[in-house]
């Protein structure tokens, strides 16, 4: 008998800065959907966000920041 084991799933929002056209969103969202382990992604150009869910088993928060840097892209910080 097969069991089904559970997907820990994680949601997170990134702020981003220097999207000027739908041409960076694609960019990055397609740099997110290569990152193993990602669920779905969202990319909003008038927000300048990034939503995205992943299976938190199968990649780290810090794997999907460095896509978006790795496109050339800058990760607002703030002091949380």
């Amino acid at each position: 008998m097969l069991t089904r084991r559970r997907i820990k799933l994680e949601k997170r929002v990134v702020k981003l800065e220097g999207m000027t056209n739908e041409q960076d969103a694609v960019k990055i969202q397609s740099a997110l959907n290569d990152v193993w382990g990602v669920r779905q992604v969202h990319v909003s150009l008038q927000k300048q966000l990034a939503t995205l869910s992943f299976n938190e088993d199968a990649a780290s928060y810090e794997d999907f920041l460095q896509a978006i840097k790795d496109t050339g892209f800058t990760i607002e910080t703030s002091n949380q």
